[in-house]
C-alpha cells in the first residue's frame, strides 16, 4: 500500500502559503485522562515518526488568490484521531475562520475520535458542532476535501458538516471504518464514488485538480452577484394562439432545456449533489454558477423530467446554504409534476415538496424564476419565486396538466384542448392574471 501523504503534503497541493498557528494553551499533561498505559509512548513515536506534536495542523493561507483558514488531519499522528488536543485545534481554526470572516478549508484524513482518551475524546465531536452551528450562523462558507481515509466522528462532523464536500479518488469514505462494519457490506458504499453516487458528496477531485478546483469554489462561495435578471429566452418560438397550442410547444422535444440555458448564463458552474439523505436526482441539478463578471449565482433546475423527492430536498438544501452567504438564486422550472410512483411517497414527496415551498418562502436573498416549459401543478410551484417569476413564450403553468383536469371533470381524452383553453395557461394568461411579472 502506498504511503498516506502527510497533512503538510496535503496542503501544498492547495497552497505554497501556508501560515501554521499556534494551538491554544493548555496546562494539563498530554497524556491524557484516563492514565491509558503506553499511551504517553505512543503519542511520542508518533511525534517523532510525523515531525507533528497532534494529529491536526491548522493556519492560513492564500489558494488562488483568496485569504481562508486550512486545516488539516495528518493520519500518521495515531490515525487522525480526535482527542482533547485536536478538539482545541479544531475549535481554534473554526474560530479563526469566524473571526477573519475568510473560507474554512478542512483537509480530512481520520480513524475516528481517540480510545484512549475515552468520552472525553468523543465529545470533542460536539465542540465540533458548536463550532459548525456558529460559522454558519456568520455566513462563513466551509469546504471539506476527503482525503483516505475519512471516518468516524471526524468525517460526521468536520467533513460531512461542510457546505461543499470534495473528495479524492478512491478514498475510504464512512462513518463506520473499516475494522468495525459488517463483514457483509458492501465495500463500495465506503468509498468517495460511492458517496458522491448517494448524494453524500458533491465532487471526486484528482490531486494534481485539487487547488484549481478549490479556488473556483472559494471564488463562487464569496462573490455573489448584486441581482440575478431573468435569462434571455432561447427559441424564436412566438406565443402560443390557444392554450392548446403552450401545452404542445411546451412538450415540444426540440424546445430548449434547462442545461441550455445554464450553458448561456453562466461561463462556469459547480454542482452541489444530492439531498445528504441518500438520494440523487439527476433531472434537477443545482450548483454555483458564475456569471461573465465573475458573480456567483446559486440555480437549481428542472429538466422536463417528473421532480423526485431527492431532487425537492436537494434544491431547499442548497437554496438553504445560498440564504446563509448572501448568494442569490435563479430556479429554472420545468416539470410535469412531481413524481407520485409509490416509490416518491415512500421517499416522502409530500414532505420533500413541503421543504423546497418553506426554502424558497425563507429566502432573504433574491430568487429570480423563469418558466422555461411545463409548470406542471405544486410540483413546478415548489421553485417558482412569488412576484419574482418569468415565462418563456414556450412555456406554461397550470393547476394540473389539461388532461389529468379532463379526467378529473369526467370529459372525454378529446375534450383536453378544451380543457387547456379553460385553464388559462399560457404565458399571455399567467401575465393578465399577475401570477408572473413578464414574458422574456
Amino acid at each position: 500500500m502506498a504511503e498516506r501523504p502527510s497533512a503538510r503534503q496535503a496542503v501544498a497541493l492547495l497552497t505554497g502559503s501556508f501560515a501554521e498557528h499556534a494551538p491554544p494553551p493548555r496546562s494539563s499533561a498530554p497524556d491524557g485522562p484516563l492514565s491509558w498505559e503506553g499511551y504517553g509512548a505512543s503519542r511520542a513515536r508518533a511525534a517523532d515518526r510525523t515531525g507533528e506534536a497532534e494529529s491536526v495542523v491548522y493556519g492560513t493561507a492564500d489558494v488562488g488568490g483568496r485569504s481562508c483558514v486550512v486545516l488539516a488531519f495528518e493520519f500518521g499522528f495515531l490515525g487522525g484521531s480526535l482527542g482533547e488536543r485536536a478538539g482545541d485545534r479544531l475549535e481554534a481554526a473554526y474560530r479563526l475562520a469566524r473571526e477573519r470572516r475568510v473560507p474554512l478549508v478542512s483537509l480530512v484524513a481520520t480513524g475516528g475520535s481517540r480510545m484512549q482518551e475515552g468520552m472525553v475524546a468523543l465529545t470533542q465531536l460536539q465542540r465540533v458542532a458548536r463550532e459548525s452551528v456558529l460559522l454558519r450562523e456568520a455566513g462563513v462558507p466551509h469546504l471539506a476535501v476527503l482525503r483516505d481515509p475519512a471516518t468516524g466522528g471526524g468525517w460526521a462532523t468536520v467533513g460531512a458538516g461542510a457546505d461543499v464536500i470534495l473528495a479524492l479518488p478512491g478514498a475510504q469514505v464512512g462513518f463506520a471504518g473499516s475494522r468495525v462494519r459488517p463483514a457483509d457490506a458492501d465495500p463500495a458504499a465506503y468509498t468517495a464514488e460511492g458517496q458522491l453516487a448517494a448524494g453524500h458528496v458533491d465532487a471526486v477531485v484528482r490531486p494534481e485538480e485539487l487547488r484549481g478546483t478549490v479556488t473556483r469554489w472559494l471564488t463562487a462561495l464569496t462573490s455573489p452577484a448584486p441581482e440575478v435578471p431573468p435569462p434571455a429566452a432561447l427559441s424564436p418560438t412566438p406565443l402560443p394562439a390557444t392554450g392548446w397550442d403552450a401545452v404542445r410547444q411546451a412538450r415540444d422535444p426540440a424546445r430548449p432545456r434547462a442545461e441550455a440555458y445554464l450553458d448561456a448564463y453562466f461561463t462556469d458552474r459547480l454542482p452541489l449533489v444530492g439531498d445528504r439523505c441518500g438520494g440523487t436526482d439527476p433531472g434537477t441539478p443545482c450548483g454555483i454558477g458564475l456569471r461573465p463578471d465573475g458573480r456567483s449565482v446559486v440555480y437549481v433546475a428542472q429538466c422536463g423530467t417528473a421532480t423526485r423527492p431527492a431532487g425537492y430536498r436537494t434544491a431547499a438544501r442548497v437554496i438553504r446554504l445560498a440564504d446563509r452567504l448572501g448568494l442569490p438564486v435563479l430556479t429554472l422550472v420545468d416539470t410535469p409534476g412531481a413524481a407520485n410512483d409509490a416509490e416518491a411517497e415512500r421517499a416522502g414527496a409530500g414532505a420533500a415538496i413541503a421543504d423546497a415551498f418553506t426554502a424558497v418562502a425563507g429566502a432573504r436573498v433574491p430568487v429570480t424564476t423563469l418558466l422555461i416549459g411545463e409548470g406542471g401543478s405544486g410540483g413546478a410551484l415548489a421553485l417558482a419565486a412569488p412576484s419574482r417569476t418569468w415565462a418563456t413564450p414556450d412555456s406554461y403553468f397550470s393547476v394540473i396538466a389539461p388532461e389529468l383536469a379532463a379526467a378529473i371533470l369526467k370529459r372525454p381524452p378529446e375534450e383536453a384542448p378544451r380543457t387547456a383553453e379553460q385553464l388559462h395557461l399560457r404565458p399571455q394568461d399567467l401575465l393578465d392574471l399577475g401570477l408572473i411579472r413578464g414574458i422574456v
